[in-house]
C-alpha cells in the first residue's frame, strides 16, 4: 500500500498569503474528504478515512498552537469565541477517537460518521463567522501570512491522531515570528492611512481591538 498522503493548506501551491483563506482551503478539504469517504468501499475507504483523520489532527492543533492563541487578544469577545471552539474541538475528537476504533466496514461506522461531519461543519462555520472574520479585520497582511506561515509549520510537526483533552487555551508557538505579532498593529496601521487621507482625526471601523500588547512567547503546546 501506498504511503498515506494527508492533504495540507498550500497543497495546491497557491501562495499563502493569508492565514484566513489558508484555513478556509483546509476546511473544503475536510469538507471533500468527508464526501469521499462516505462514497467510497473496503480499502478506498479505510484509506480515505485514515487521511480524514490525520487531515483533522493536524489542522485543529495548528488553530491551537496559533491561530486561537491570537484571537484571545485580537478583538473583544476573543476570550469566549476561543472557549466555544475548543469546547467544539474537543468534543469532535472525542467522537472522531472513538469512530478511529471501529473497523470502516462496521453497520455503526457510517452514522456515526455523518454525526461526526456535521458536529465538524458546524464547528467550521463557527470558526469562519466569528473568529476569522475578526482576525483579518484586526491586524494587516503582513501578520496575516505571518502567520499562515506559522500554521503550516505547526502542522509539519502536530500528532497524526486526535488526542481528546489536550486542547491548548493559550499555547502560541513562536515560528515564523507569530509569538511578536500585537493584535491591534493592523487596525493601527489603518487608522494611521485614513487619517492622513482624510485630513483629519481617523475612524475606527472594524470590530473593536483590545490593546494587550503583544502576543506572549508561548511555552510547549500542552
Amino acid at each position: 500500500m501506498s504511503e498515506l498522503h494527508t492533504p495540507q493548506a498550500g497543497d495546491d501551491h497557491a501562495p499563502d498569503l493569508d492565514v484566513v483563506g489558508l484555513l478556509m482551503r483546509q476546511h473544503g478539504d475536510i469538507r471533500n474528504l468527508f464526501d469521499e469517504v462516505e462514497q467510497s468501499k473496503g480499502d478506498e475507504r479505510r484509506d480515505a478515512f485514515h487521511r480524514l483523520v490525520r487531515l483533522l489532527a493536524v489542522h485543529e492543533t495548528a488553530e491551537e498552537e496559533v491561530v486561537h492563541p491570537f484571537a484571545r487578544r485580537a478583538f473583544e469577545g476573543g476570550e469566549q469565541v476561543v472557549e466555544d471552539r475548543l469546547s467544539e474541538e474537543r468534543a469532535a475528537k472525542e467522537t472522531l477517537s472513538a469512530l478511529d476504533d471501529l473497523d470502516t466496514d462496521d453497520p455503526e461506522f457510517l452514522p456515526k460518521l455523518r454525526a461526526l461531519r456535521t458536529d465538524v461543519q458546524e464547528h467550521a462555520r463557527a470558526e469562519e463567522r466569528y473568529e476569522f472574520t475578526h482576525i483579518r479585520r484586526s491586524t494587516d497582511v503582513t501578520n496575516l501570512a505571518t502567520m499562515a506561515k506559522a500554521v503550516k509549520a505547526a502542522e509539519a510537526m502536530a500528532p497524526t491522531r486526535p488526542h481528546p483533552g489536550v486542547e491548548s487555551a493559550t499555547a502560541n508557538v513562536a515560528l515564523g515570528g507569530v509569538s511578536s505579532i500585537r493584535p491591534d498593529q493592523g487596525a493601527a496601521s489603518g487608522a494611521v492611512h485614513r487619517k492622513a487621507e482624510e485630513g483629519g482625526d481617523a475612524e475606527h471601523r472594524g470590530p473593536t481591538t483590545t490593546r494587550r500588547g503583544a502576543v506572549p512567547d508561548a511555552a510547549s503546546p500542552a
